[in-house]
C-alpha cells in the first residue's frame, strides 16, 4: 500500500488516498452547512470546556459522579474534534481527499473514543447504582482509587480492542477510485473499498461489536433495573423524584448514544446504504456530542448552581 502504482490481482492500482463524496453534490449548500456545523462544533467544544473547568474549580462537585462527567466531557470534546474540523475544511474546498495514513489515524481515534464512551457510560451507571441502592457504602465502594480504576479500564478497553480491529482493516489492499460515500473514514464505507473478500473480517467485526457494545449496555440495563426497584421502594414522592433526578441526565445520554450506535454497528451489512450511514453518522458525530453539555447543565441543579456562583464571583 506504499503507492498508487502498486498492483494487485486483477491489474488494479492500490489507493494511497481516499476522496469523500458525501457533500460533493450539494453545491452552494455546502457553505450553509459549513456555518451550521461550525456553530455546533464551537458550541460543543465551549460547552464541554465549561463543564470541565466548572467541576475543576468547584470543590462541592469533586465527587465520583462529576469525576466521570469530566471524563465524558473530555471524551466528547476529542470525539467531535476527530471528525468535524476536517469535514468543515472539506465543505470549503473542491479537493476532498485524505491520505491513507490520515484515514487510519482518524478511524483509530474515533473508534477508540466511541468504545471508551460505551464503557464509561457503564461505569457512570454503576456509580448511580451504588449511590441509590447502597448509599451508606457509597464513599467506600466509589472511593477515588475505584473511580480511577473504572476510568482507566474504560480507556484501556477502548484502546486495546479498537487498535486491533482498525489495524486489521488497514492491512487490507484498497483499490479502485478510492471514493468514499461518506464525510469521514467510518469503518464500513472504508471496508467496502477493499479489493479482497472481507466477509470473514466483517463477521469478526460484527461479533466484536456485539460483545463490546452490548456488554456495557447490558450492565447499564441491569443497573437501572435495580435502581428502579430501589426508587419505587422509597416511601415519599419527593424522595423518589430526588433519586430519579440524579439519574435522568445519564439516562438521556445513554439513550442518545446507544440508539445511534446500535442502529449503525449492529445492523446487517445489507441494511447499510450511503444515505442512512451519513444521517446516523451525523447524529453520533455532531448532534449527540452537542446535546450532552445541554443535558448535563439544564437538567442538573448542582451544575447550574455552581455556574451561577462562579459567574457571580467573576463577572468577566
Amino acid at each position: 500500500m506504499s503507492g498508487s502504482e502498486a498492483m494487485v490481482p486483477g491489474n488494479q492500482s492500490l489507493c494511497s488516498k481516499f476522496t469523500f463524496v458525501a457533500f460533493s453534490s450539494l453545491g452552494e449548500l455546502q457553505s450553509v452547512l459549513f456555518v451550521v456545523f461550525l456553530a455546533i462544533y464551537l458550541f460543543t467544544v465551549g460547552g464541554n470546556l465549561i463543564i470541565i473547568c466548572l467541576i475543576w474549580v468547584t470543590p462541592s462537585l469533586h465527587t465520583p459522579m462529576y469525576f466521570f462527567l469530566v471524563n465524558l466531557s473530555f471524551l466528547e470534546l476529542c470525539y467531535i474534534s476527530s471528525v468535524v474540523p476536517q469535514m468543515l475544511a472539506h465543505l470549503l474546498v473542491e479537493n476532498k481527499t485524505i491520505s491513507l495514513e490520515g484515514c487510519a489515524a482518524q478511524m483509530y481515534i474515533f473508534t477508540i473514543l466511541g468504545l471508551t464512551e460505551c464503557c464509561l457510560l457503564a461505569a457512570m451507571a454503576y456509580d448511580r447504582f451504588v449511590a441509590i441502592c447502597y448509599p451508606l457504602h457509597y464513599t467506600l465502594r466509589m472511593s477515588p482509587p475505584v473511580c480511577l480504576k473504572l476510568a482507566a479500564a474504560s480507556w484501556t478497553t477502548g484502546i486495546m480492542v479498537e487498535s486491533a480491529q482498525i489495524t486489521s482493516i488497514f492491512t487490507l489492499p484498497f483499490c479502485g477510485t478510492g471514493r468514499i460515500q461518506h464525510f469521514f473514514c467510518d469503518v464500513m464505507p472504508v471496508v467496502k473499498l477493499a479489493c479482497v473478500d472481507t466477509s470473514h473480517l466483517e463477521i469478526v467485526f460484527y461479533f466484536v461489536s456485539v460483545l463490546f457494545i452490548m456488554s456495557p449496555c447490558l450492565l447499564i440495563l441491569c443497573s437501572y433495573m435495580r435502581i428502579l426497584v430501589a426508587i419505587l421502594r422509597i416511601p415519599s414522592a419527593a424522595g423518589r423524584r430526588k433519586a430519579f433526578s440524579t439519574c435522568s441526565s445519564h439516562v438521556l445520554v445513554v439513550s442518545l448514544f446507544y440508539g445511534t450506535a446500535l442502529f449503525t454497528y449492529l445492523q446487517p451489512k445489507t441494511a447499510h446504504t450511503p444515505e442512512t450511514d451519513k444521517v446516523t453518522a451525523l447524529m453520533y458525530t455532531v448532534v449527540t456530542p452537542a446535546l450532552n453539555p445541554v443535558i448535563y447543565t439544564l437538567r442538573n441543579k448542582e451544575v447550574k448552581e455552581a455556574f451561577y456562583r462562579v459567574t457571580q464571583r467573576n463577572h468577566l
